[in-house]
């Protein structure tokens, strides 16, 4: 079983413990998913890293408490983020209807962030890799494929990066970072993308301006 089979599997197990609970032991859950104990530790760093496991020297690992969440409105007509972005493609390919990308995004030059995108192909069936190292994609899905994207759902978290995480980024192991999941409807109200990305903590950050009315919390 591939690593990301055995943590998809392990998330799916944790989903049915109780927040603040134990998980069993990485030998029960090794004989239990069928993969070695080696492979249930990093998938369990992995989901430590997503904040959704919280382990404890000496007793454990337990489901982390459910997050407390914050809407805060703002405009989708946001300014370039500054210097100049590239991006690589670390996997491109088509699965169960969506196309599905995994990038590095370079700051001049830099390691900054990676991203997991997925687009269903029904959305824009001529979507090549090319539209996702040319501009952006955004911008490639209006010009090109005459859909238009009109509103998203954004949460932003902070996390720790995997091994193989910190190495593409150029940072220390289990370095901090902001872990972005958003998803994207067009002026259809069709889902036009899913997306999943890590950003630096020690390169990234997000400045908002707030308006206050009077019933403001």
């Amino acid at each position: 079983m591939r690593r990301g089979e055995v943590r998809e599997r392990l998330r799916e197990l944790v989903g049915t413990v109780t927040p603040g609970d134990a998980l069993p032991s990485e030998r029960d859950l090794s004989v239990r998913l069928g993969t070695s104990r080696p492979t249930v530790r990093i998938a369990i760093e992995e989901l430590t890293g997503e904040g959704l496991l919280v382990r404890r020297h000496g007793r454990g690992t337990f489901r982390a408490l459910g997050k407390i969440s914050q809407e805060v409105p703002s405009s989708a007509d946001l300014p370039p983020a500054e210097g100049v972005w590239q991006s690589e493609l670390l996997a491109y390919g088509v699965t169960e209807g969506d196309v599905c990308v995994q990038r590095l995004r370079r700051v001049d030059g830099i390691p900054m962030a990676l991203e997991e995108i997925r687009v269903p192909v029904s959305v824009a069936p001529a979507l090549s890799e090319k539209d996702f190292l040319e501009g952006t994609l955004y911008q490639r899905l209006r010009e090109h494929h005459g859909v238009i994207p009109a509103e998203a759902v954004q949460t932003t978290e902070p996390t720790l990066l995997s091994a193989d995480q910190s190495q593409l980024l150029g940072v220390e192991p289990h370095s901090p970072a902001l872990l972005f999941e958003r998803t994207t409807r067009d002026t259809q109200g069709r889902v036009i993308e899913h997306a999943r990305s890590v950003y630096r903590g020690d390169r990234y950050r997000i400045t908002q301006h707030l308006r206050f009315g009077p019933q403001s919390g």
